[in-house]
């Protein structure tokens, strides 16, 4: 099935924007049926509004940390404690998997 590029307009602020064919495939790929009904400006908007009522914030603090794994810096986004180990992310991710299977 071929996608064309297709102008949509903006549900919340009236523009009009391209549902390109490459964000079509990809749609059609994870299963969505609906078109994106606000623009990508919307959109994100939307997102920041819902992540900052939820306590998100888009700037993380940071912390400097040691991966007790592989002994590499690292920083992680909650304040590291005594006792508690601390995993860079390749460890994590390793560690994750091997607890899976």
């Amino acid at each position: 099935m071929g996608f064309t590029d297709k102008t949509l307009e903006c549900s919340d602020c009236g523009a009009t924007f391209t549902f390109t064919a490459e964000e079509q495939e990809f749609h059609a790929s994870r299963g969505y049926t609906n078109e994106p009904k606000r623009c990508l400006a919307c959109r994100e908007a939307k997102r920041a509004q819902y992540n900052s009522s939820r306590g998100y914030s888009s700037s993380r603090q940071m912390h400097p940390a040691v991966c007790v794994e592989c002994g590499k810096d690292c920083e992680v986004p909650f304040e590291p404690r005594e006792g508690r180990p601390v995993y860079c992310s390749e460890c994590y991710s390793k560690m994750k998997l091997s607890s899976q299977q």
